[in-house]
């Protein structure tokens, strides 16, 4: 609570400039042009996992993944790929708000060490956001000027989201792997005892949220700008719920955000309109390899948070705009200070008994984020398209 009224007051001065720049400056409603598309997107999607959630769709994934096995390693496995799915089809934010509780939960019902399922929630739904255009704002944000469909930019990029991907699942299962060598004997009845009632979560799901799901994956595949069609899906779902008394408007509002998003779509605007007045940016890009490339995108990720970064970096179209977003998405899990995913991670794993620690965050992060990085690069040049 604390965080987000510290967010709100921060963001006000933010969002006063940014709206006297708007109107102000015709570069600004450029800017603003460029980044109103993906905040509509991102507001749709987190509204359909608001929906999907009250639905039983998480719930019921999760039953099927205690279902399959509770083997902690196998689980782990499939909860990594339950993150991957629901980051490229409902944007990473979405995954770390509604997939949070449910891995720790079935982390503590198996008696695993719940580490490797905290920290893999938010790590590999940052790894996994290359995968579709709306997995991530930064992916529309970046490639604004190159209007393509989904699964154009989907082909394009695949095998450097694989890689991310791939890298980052292999790295948490090795973690989770020395932890349960080291751990004691006992251990795995503890982290039982720790959930609640010792139940497993309800299998039971309702078809709106699901089909709701279906039908904004299509529209972002089919569909260079999805973000109004996105969010009228969103908009309409949860009218729906909101009328029958599933869902309460606040719940609604509190899923979205809008301060944070507002927040973070003036800060972009505003850096959207510096990139436009000041071609540093891009003088620097012009020059840079893609490898240096994707390290400014993640050391602007971490400085700046890496939705006004992408705004900043791709004013104008830069040279190699896929290792671009290798940086500004992977880049975040290095440091907590690199994306909203982070924050809203850590307020679900806090809702749900779990204490993160920013320092081990980034213990995790720095190796892991680095490994993919390199992995995701080396795709990217043997595909020849960066």
């Amino acid at each position: 609570m604390t965080g987000s009224i510290a967010l709100r007051l921060a963001g006000a001065p933010v969002v006063a400039g940014a709206l006297v720049a708007v109107i102000a400056d015709g570069r600004a409603r450029d800017a603003a042009d460029q980044a109103q598309g993906p905040f509509l997107l991102v507001a749709g999607l987190l509204l359909l996992g608001l929906v999907a959630d009250g639905d039983g769709v998480f719930r019921w994934a999760s039953a099927r993944l205690l279902g399959v096995t509770a083997a902690p390693r196998r689980l782990l496995v499939l909860a990594l790929v339950l993150v991957a799915a629901v980051t490229a089809v409902l944007n990473l934010d979405t995954s770390v708000v509604f997939l949070t509780p449910i891995l720790i939960g079935a982390a503590r019902a198996a008696g695993a060490d719940e580490e490797a399922f905290l920290y893999g929630s938010v790590l590999m739904a940052n790894a996994s956001s290359l995968l579709l255009p709306g997995a991530n704002l930064t992916n529309l944000l970046v490639l604004a000027g190159e209007p393509v469909g989904g699964a154009t930019f989907a082909w394009r990029i695949l095998p450097a989201a694989l890689a991310a991907a791939l890298v980052t699942g292999l790295g948490l299962l090795a973690v989770e792997e020395l932890r349960a060598r080291a751990a004691a004997a006992g251990s795995g009845d503890a982290a039982v005892r720790r959930l609640a009632g010792g139940a497993r979560p309800a299998t039971g799901m309702r078809s709106l949220g699901a089909c709701a799901c279906a039908v904004a994956a299509v529209l972002v595949l089919a569909l260079p700008h999805p973000g109004l069609p996105v969010l009228a899906v969103g908009l309409v779902v949860a009218a729906v719920r909101v009328r029958q008394g599933a869902v309460s408007g606040a719940a609604a509002v509190e899923a979205v955000g809008p301060a944070a998003l507002l927040a973070l779509f003036s800060l972009s605007v505003l850096l959207g309109l510096l990139a436009r007045s000041w071609t540093g940016p891009s003088d620097v890009l012009a020059s840079a390899s893609a490898w240096e490339t994707t390290a400014l995108g993640a050391l602007s990720a971490i400085g700046l948070n890496n939705l006004p970064a992408a705004v900043l970096l791709s004013a104008t179209p830069p040279p190699h705009p896929r290792a671009l977003l290798v940086g500004l998405n992977l880049g975040p899990n290095l440091a907590v200070t690199g994306a909203l995913s982070a924050y809203l991670w850590f307020k679900a794993a806090r809702a749900c008994g779990a204490y993160p620690s920013v320092r081990r965050f980034s213990a995790l992060g720095v190796p892991l984020g680095l490994a993919a990085m390199a992995a995701s690069l080396g795709a990217i040049a043997v595909l020849g398209s960066s």
